[in-house]
Parts: C-alpha cells; structure tokens; sequence
C-alpha cells in the first residue's frame, strides 16, 4: 500500500511540474506582439533571401 501512494505523489508532482512548464511557455508566446512576430518573419525571410543558395 505504501508504494502505492509513493507513485500516486510522483505521479501528481510530474503532472504539476508540467503544468507549471506549459503555463510558462503560454505566458512567454502571450508576451509577443504581433509586430514582434512580423518583424521576425520579414527577418529571417531576408535572411533567406541573401544569405548562399543550398544545392546550387
């Protein structure tokens, strides 16, 4: 019985952890604005478009 709730803690505290971890994420995605997302777009284009050609 007592392995039992010691798996049934582990099991809870990896759900929280995870949770926490997603909950993070959301809040840093949340924080950029779509003029952020834009100007990294047009950026890693331009990147693209002046850096070498693959395979040529």
């Amino acid at each position: 019985m007592k392995l039992w709730k010691v798996l049934g803690i582990a099991g809870l505290t990896g759900v929280a952890a995870s949770g926490a971890i997603i909950a993070r994420e959301q809040r840093k995605r949340a924080q950029v604005t779509p003029e952020d997302v834009r100007r990294q777009l047009h950026q890693r284009l331009a990147d693209l478009e002046n850096g070498p050609a693959h395979g040529a």
